[in-house]
C-alpha cells in the first residue's frame, strides 16, 4: 500500500511539473543581437571541366563509346553537323602536350562556338531519334509522348520538365519565375514560323523544330556549363 501511494505521488508530481523553456529567436539571446549573416558570394561560377562536359555529352547520346557517338553525330544525311572529336578537344579546353597547348581555364570565342556546334548536333540527333519510331523505353532526351494537336502551357510544362531535369538537373518548378512561359513562347513562335506559307524547307516537322529550339536553349544555358 505504501509503495502504491509513493508511485502515485511521483506520477502526480511529474504530471504537474512546470513546462520547459520555450524557443526564442537567436537575436533575443544576450550578445547575439548584432550578428550578421554573410550572404556574399565567395567565388564566382566556374566552367565545368572539359572532361566532365564530354562525359555528360556522351551520356546524353546514350552512354555510347566516343567513337560510336562520333558516328551517330555525323550521321549519313550529309548535313555535316559533326566532324571528328579531334577537331573539338582543344577548343573545349583540353590540353595538347604534343604541341605545347595548355589547358584553358577561361572561355573564348572558339570555345563558345564549339559549345554551340556540339549543342546543335546533340539536339538535332535527339529529335531524329526520340521523335521518330524509337520505342519509348529507348528515348533519352525527349522522353515523353509527342503532343497531339495544339499544345497548351500545361501540356508544354509537363514535357519541358523532362528536358529541364535532364539538362539542368532539377525540376522546373524550382527554376526562376517565368522560365516556363519564356520557353513556351520560344516553342510556339518556332512552330508558327515553320507553318507559315513560304517558310524555308526543314527536315523537321513544325512541332519537332519547336522542341529542337527548346533543346538549343537548354544546352546553351549557363547552368549547363557552369557550377
Amino acid at each position: 500500500m505504501r509503495i502504491f501511494l509513493l508511485a502515485t505521488a511521483i506520477a502526480f508530481a511529474g504530471g504537474c511539473s512546470a513546462p520547459g523553456p520555450g524557443s526564442v529567436p537567436v537575436t533575443d539571446i544576450p550578445g547575439h543581437g548584432n550578428l550578421g549573416e554573410d550572404t556574399s558570394p565567395k567565388e564566382g561560377p566556374r566552367l565545368v571541366p572539359p572532361e566532365a562536359y564530354i562525359r555528360t555529352y556522351i551520356q546524353l547520346f546514350g552512354g555510347l563509346a566516343p567513337a560510336d557517338v562520333q558516328t551517330m553525330a555525323r550521321g549519313n544525311d550529309g548535313s555535316a553537323l559533326f566532324d571528328t572529336w579531334n577537331d573539338y578537344l582543344s577548343s573545349l579546353g583540353l590540353p595538347d602536350y604534343r604541341v605545347d597547348i595548355p589547358r584553358l581555364t577561361q572561355t573564348n570565342t572558339l570555345m563558345l562556338a564549339t559549345f554551340e556546334r556540339l549543342g546543335i548536333v546533340l539536339c538535332d540527333r535527339a529529335v531524329e531519334r526520340d521523335m521518330g519510331m524509337t520505342p519509348p523505353a529507348k528515348k533519352i532526351i525527349f522522353d515523353f509522348d509527342p503532343p497531339q494537336g495544339t499544345l497548351d502551357q500545361n501540356g508544354f510544362n509537363t514535357r519541358f520538365d523532362v528536358l529541364h531535369r535532364t539538362f539542368l538537373g532539377y525540376p522546373l518548378e524550382l527554376g526562376p519565375k517565368g522560365r516556363a512561359e519564356g520557353f513556351f513562347k520560344l516553342y510556339t513562335d518556332t512552330v508558327v514560323r515553320h507553318q507559315m506559307k513560304g517558310a524555308p524547307a526543314s527536315r523537321f516537322k513544325p512541332e519537332q523544330a519547336g522542341w529542337a529550339e527548346v533543346c538549343y536553349g537548354l544546352v546553351r544555358h549557363p547552368e549547363f556549363h557552369l557550377y
